[in-house]
């Protein structure tokens, strides 16, 4: 990540190492990206003694146009959806105001002893609400 300009905006440079020979950036460096954006994002979450742990159960990318080399890209994350036992987030990324592409990522809560899935703790449901898209 270059910079930030807000806690929960990142804003980048495509280096040249992300672009593949017809100039346009790889698709795994959009994920990349919306996931080292999300990770700081939920580093502001309250923090709570019993916190479950959450894994990724999907992750999709939909490109509306092609990202290039040394193009300036913010990446916003948001909350798309809390459901009882997950949370949906959606990173948009956009380049001078224009949508370029949306990381989906959803993430399930699961038991730290066994794994099962369990339901996201009250503290952090009421925090992720005020970031509801």
């Amino acid at each position: 990540m270059a910079k930030s300009k807000r806690s929960n905006v990142a804003e980048i440079r495509v280096p040249y190492r992300d672009v593949d020979m017809q100039g346009q950036m790889f698709l795994s460096c959009y994920i990349s990206y919306a996931e080292a954006v999300l990770t700081n994002f939920w580093s502001l979450r309250p923090q709570l003694s019993d916190e479950p742990i959450y894994t990724v159960s999907k992750i999709t990318c939909n490109l509306h146009r092609p990202l290039h080399y040394d193009d300036i890209v913010e990446f916003t994350p948001a909350v798309d959806k809390i459901g009882v036992r997950s949370v949906g987030f959606l990173i948009a990324v956009e380049v001078e105001d224009e949508r370029a592409a949306e990381v989906e990522i959803i993430w399930q809560a699961h038991e730290r002893e066994d794994q099962s899935l369990t339901a996201i703790p009250e503290e952090t449901r009421d925090w992720l609400y005020t970031f509801l898209d």
